[in-house]
């Protein structure tokens, strides 16, 4: 009987059994598809049988892509039985008939094709494999063959029934496109579509070549608290929590900037750390509120020395996973000012235009509409976020910042009222933030008090008082040059996404309707 077969007939017995179900349980059933019925069915004749449907393990297997490579002089129609082979994954196709089948396997490094064949296994065991549903996970044993055609295959001696799948595959294997769906259930992404496996794969080394450059330079890989009793180190609003041991509020972090300064201060020198922030702000196709960040610290730099490492950074990472798309991370990327680059695109020079009133006039007076009730601040921000930053494709550092967008920047040492700090952006968008760091612990104060007053202002994303960092800085922190880079966003840049939820494996959503 051929799998439409089961389900007509298996669909019918549904039909005429309906209007007598009672129990919880026959009404649950009348709910599924019947696809699922038929693999349940399936499942309790596979457990009549003997055969164990979820066995605890299957050792050793080898992936497709390696066994691939080992083979790749064997001629069509020749065979080698000097090695035998275990292949575990998804029954993803099936072809043939009579004394013999092909059957496709997928693990995580590609598709090896299965050669089943009734006299080497038997009628029970053929007829058991292949009447297994796509979906169901097998692990097979044989040695290599090529057919004639020219396909790599495992000519199967036995084989094992690793997990019975209880709902049909996506789409048959031919690709899931329900966007919405592939970012639900990622899981059903990753078994419909190969391009989505390889590009978390992907994702995978970049990290590791990011941690494997800050190893061999000396950095030194830390964890710091994600619960905080005091967020900081960004503009951001958090997430809040109740610690019910302390009877008190506690945030999950927004960056790692202050406790890593305090290493420095400690004299670890050259200090990182790779983890998850938290930021209670919108969706965006570049905003997720849960994101991968890097941060790095380094003792006795400054900016323009962070600058050169990203360079070098980036470089090395594309090159370690063979990027080959349009942009250009070859040395040097371009250098702008923020005032130059704010200028280029709207006419405005808002470091001469420093009141709010006069910023605000002179937009308008060119078509350009911000918010009236912003600070001169957030104006500034907005003309940069929203008329440069998008049409910034090639990698492009943006330098020297006005002091009340960088509470924790040091002063410029020659432009007063800016601080050294740069943005580097790419593809559209933002996606490392570094510092010459404010060192001065006096000068922080004034700084906290100037944001203590934002926040009294309406300014919920204002950098909250922080005295146990103060104290820290009032100890000696030498001068420092720090980086915070957006790990989803460079992954976004180097697999050529332009949406943070095709690069996060479960990107937050809005509920269902």
């Amino acid at each position: 009987m051929t799998d439409g077969e089961e389900r007509q007939t298996a669909a019918g017995a549904s039909d005429s059994a309906g209007s007598a179900a009672t129990s919880p349980d026959e009404v649950a059933a009348e709910r599924r598809s019947q696809a699922e019925l038929d693999r349940r069915n399936k499942l309790a004749r596979l457990r009549a049988a003997g055969i164990d449907p979820f066995p605890h393990s299957y050792p050793t297997p080898t992936p497709a892509a390696e066994i691939a490579q080992r083979h790749t002089d064997l001629a069509p129609g020749g065979e080698d039985e000097s090695v035998r082979y275990r292949v575990a994954g998804r029954l993803a196709a099936r072809r043939g008939h009579g004394g013999a089948a092909f059957l496709d396997i997928v693990d995580r490094s590609g598709k090896i094709q299965v050669l089943a064949r009734r006299d080497r296994l038997g009628e029970g065991s053929f007829e058991t494999l292949v009447g297994l549903d796509l979906g169901d996970l097998v692990g097979v044993e044989g040695h290599v063959v090529r057919t004639r055609r020219g396909e790599l295959s495992i000519a199967a001696h036995d084989w094992r029934l690793l997990a019975k799948s209880l709902r049909p595959p996506p789409e048959k294997y031919h690709g899931l496109e329900d966007v919405e769906l592939r970012y639900r259930h990622r899981e059903l992404d990753l078994i419909a579509n190969a391009e989505t496996r390889e590009l978390f794969i992907t994702r995978s080394r970049i990290v590791r070549a990011v941690r494997r450059w800050l190893d061999e330079r000396g950095f030194i890989e830390v964890e710091t608290p994600v619960l905080q009793p005091i967020y900081g180190g960004a503009h951001a609003r958090p997430f809040v929590t109740h610690y019910n041991a302390l009877d008190r509020d506690f945030y999950l972090r927004i960056a790692t900037e202050l406790y890593l300064k305090r290493l420095i201060v400690g004299g670890l020198e050259r200090v990182y750390e790779l983890g998850k922030d938290f930021r209670n702000e919108g969706l965006s196709h570049k905003h997720n509120p849960e994101f991968t960040m890097l941060e790095w610290y380094e003792a006795y730099a400054d900016y323009r020395d962070i600058a050169a490492e990203l360079e070098e950074l980036v470089r090395y990472v594309a090159a370690e996973i063979g990027y080959a798309g349009p942009l250009r991370f070859d040395r040097p990327w371009r250098r702008v000012t923020l005032r130059e680059a704010i200028a280029e695109r709207t006419g405005l020079d808002v470091l001469a235009l420093r009141d709010r009133d006069a910023l605000l006039a002179a937009a308008r007076a060119r078509g350009i509409e911000l918010e009236p009730a912003a600070t001169w601040a957030q104006l500034v921000d907005d003309l940069l976020s929203k008329h440069v930053e998008p049409h910034l494709e090639q990698p492009t550092f943006i330098f020297d910042y006005p002091k009340e967008l960088s509470p924790f920047a040091k002063d410029h040492r020659s432009q007063p009222g800016l601080v050294e700090r740069f943005e580097c952006f790419a593809g559209g968008i933002e996606f490392a933030n570094a510092f010459t760091e404010l060192n001065d612990p006096d000068e922080q104060r004034r700084r906290f008090e100037a944001q203590a007053r934002e926040r009294a202002a309406g300014d919920d994303e204002a950098q909250p008082w922080d005295e146990d960092f103060l104290r820290a800085l009032e100890h000696g922190m030498p001068p420092t040059g720090g980086i915070g880079v957006g790990i989803d966003r460079l992954v976004m840049l180097l697999t050529g996404r332009r949406a943070i939820r095709e690069v996060v494996l479960f990107p937050a959503m809005r509920p269902r309707g």
